[in-house]
């Protein structure tokens, strides 16, 4: 059994490695595609070994995904807020620091993580049938916090958001097998890709050098997060973006610095938490929750074991991020960044055709198209998540409730 836990661990970290590297490649798709392949793994691999594979595999999908975000100007929902200090720290020479301040987020939301948990166990099945009952106003609160932090142009961002919300409704109401995979794919994943292929920028050479944090740099962010991010981990349509828009805005201005650190920590948290958030009240707010709903039904002693292999995975992952860090600066000017872009967007697309069809593959068309605009216009794609926050307050509709 141990050996089978270790295994599980450890191909858990290099699928998470693969899926975190590749651009445009969301957790929510990599959910999906497990869920789809359950009965598969299933046929050779007890329910408790799988979700052990999932949880390792989320968790370093969750730390390596800012690299190709960083370096390659790739990221989805969860990371493309780190795009701009991320790439602005790398047009500098600094990509490895923009880099190590995700990871060392990503650990103080792992410090956070040990004592929340305690917290939500002991509280959230109290508080959450209030929180039930007042969801259609507390979402309304988020989108307009949401829309009122767009710096850029609030009509704009107003109209991306309904934009988004019309999308979704449409989208979960169509006879689509899997309706999230080609909606949230075209929003964050191809969307990204072609944008990115069309900013044609020459990188100056990368440097290594030895990181200083003070201190008193890592209270912001840790607070941010503290605020934001178990709200986000239970509360439906709200990610790790909309985490780190809300946690700032109530902390105050923070530092580019300081903005990448709370990413990294708003990220791990939201994952994190998700896992005990399903535990405790059987909501899925992540897709790694979800699959991991579908295999069993967790207990309190899965989820020691579930807080186990995060620390650990982390602890791996945190070092394997910073190898991998390195080894891009080696090799980011001979990387054919156009190559593999093209190849992700093929796959992409014949991965939405196979599970979603012809219908699925048309709303993937639209919702790339959506998210191309939210990239030309310059407005945050954490508005995009519209798609499931307005399905989502239809549905908890006070006078439908």
């Amino acid at each position: 059994m141990l050996f089978e836990i270790i295994l599980a661990l450890f191909l858990g970290i290099l699928a998470g490695t693969f899926t975190g590297l590749m651009p445009g490649i969301h957790i929510n798709l990599v959910g999906v595609l497990l869920i789809s392949s359950i009965s598969f793994f299933l046929s050779f691999a007890s329910p408790f070994i799988l979700v052990i594979f999932i949880v390792s595999m989320s968790i370093t999908h969750t730390f390596i995904d800012f690299i190709p975000s960083i370096f390659l100007g790739a990221p989805n929902e969860d990371t493309v807020l780190s795009i701009m200090p991320g790439q602005e720290m790398l047009l500098q020479g600094k990509g490895h620091e923009a880099v190590f301040l995700t990871l060392i987020g990503c650990l103080i939301g792992l410090f956070l993580l040990i004592f929340l948990v305690p917290l939500f166990i002991y509280t959230l099945p109290n508080i959450y049938p209030f929180f039930q009952k007042m969801m259609f106003w507390i979402l309304i609160w988020a989108c307009i916090f949401l829309i009122l932090k767009e710096n850029t142009n609030k009509v704009l961002a107003l109209i991306i958001f309904i934009l988004a919300g019309f999308l979704g409704l449409s989208t979960l109401n169509l006879p689509i097998k899997q309706p999230l995979l080609p909606l949230l794919t075209g929003l964050f994943g191809s969307s990204s890709l072609i944008y990115s292929l069309s900013q044609k920028t020459k990188l100056p050479e990368q440097k290594i050098e030895k990181i200083i944090i003070n201190k008193k740099e890592l209270i912001k962010p840790a607070l941010a997060s503290l605020f934001s991010s178990p709200l986000c981990s239970f509360l439906p349509g709200l990610g790790s973006s909309q985490a780190a828009i809300i946690g700032s805005g109530i902390i105050g201005k923070l530092s580019r610095k300081q903005f990448l650190m709370l990413l990294g920590s708003v990220n791990i948290l939201v994952m994190s938490l998700s896992f005990v958030v399903l535990y405790l009240i059987q909501k899925s707010r992540t897709g790694s929750a979800y699959a991991i709903n579908e295999i069993m039904l967790l207990s309190l002693e899965n989820i020691f074991y579930i807080l186990l292999i995060i620390l650990i995975t982390s602890v791996i992952v945190f070092f394997l991020g910073l190898k991998i860090s390195k080894i891009f600066i080696k090799n980011i000017n001979k990387i054919n960044y156009s190559k593999i872009s093209l190849a992700v967007l093929f796959l992409l697309s014949i991965i939405v055709l196979i599970f979603s069809g012809l219908l699925g593959f048309l709303v993937f068309l639209v919702s790339t198209c959506l998210g191309l605009t939210c990239n030309y216009l310059n407005i945050r794609k954490g508005l995009l998540m519209g798609c499931l926050l307005v399905p989502t307050m239809i549905f908890y509709l006070p006078f439908l409730s």
